[in-house]
């Protein structure tokens, strides 16, 4: 069975590609990004070296409606990203409807290329606030698909009951832990690696990695 995953060139889209490599085999996983004018776009270069060095086809695909229709600290940005996430509402970063989207361009994509399995790097235990990162969303989107398509879509969400400690330990398992802390950019500041260190999303990354080292 082949599998497309959804890639940013983050932690978790990532950890999800090597994830399905290892369940589905090379030659029968392919990648799909999104450029979208986010303000870390550079992470879809990271995603094409990956790929490259996995062998795996990759996608990219241009959205710049979601900037026009929307507005936050990720297309645009006179925003500053803030810095902690707020406790009553969501954060600025988040993007309107961008996984309902992105859902749906690559079924449109899969089901074209005779894919059935959609990897998605989702996570209802640090969804950070993202309504569209919920395992109920996702199940829904899953129903709608199959019937506005009329095609057997199987969506999976190898991460979404884990937290980002816990997707380090499967990115330890599955061997690629030094790719995934190296070269992959998680940083809402387009920083690499570790990154800038003061954005929710590397907070949110070095506190799991110092977690999971203390799971050793």
């Amino acid at each position: 069975m082949k599998a497309l995953v959804i890639l940013s060139g983050g932690q978790d889209s990532t950890t999800c590609l090597f994830w399905a490599l290892e369940r589905y085999g090379t030659g029968n996983v392919y990648a799909l990004g999104f450029d979208y004018n986010q303000r870390h776009n550079a992470e879809l270069n990271f995603a094409r070296d990956i790929c490259a060095d996995a062998n795996v086809p990759f996608t990219v695909l241009s959205l710049p409606v979601i900037s026009e229709i929307t507005d936050n600290a990720l297309t645009n940005q006179s925003i500053a990203v803030d810095e902690h996430k707020p406790t009553d509402t969501p954060p600025n970063t988040l993007v309107e409807g961008r996984n309902i989207l992105f859902l749906t361009y690559a079924a449109i994509f899969a089901k074209s290329n005779d894919i059935r399995v959609l990897v998605t790097g989702v996570s209802e235990s640090d969804f950070s606030g993202y309504p569209d990162c919920r395992d109920a969303f996702v199940k829904a989107c899953n129903v709608s698909l199959n019937l506005g398509m009329d095609y057997p879509f199987i969506v999976e969400t190898p991460l979404m009951w884990l937290d980002k400690a816990h997707v380090w330990q499967l990115a330890d398992k599955l061997g690629v832990i030094e790719i995934i802390k190296n070269k992959t950019l998680t940083c809402y500041n387009g920083i690499v690696g570790d990154g800038c260190g003061t954005c929710p999303a590397c907070h949110l990354r070095k506190k799991g990695y110092d977690e999971f080292l203390c799971m050793k």
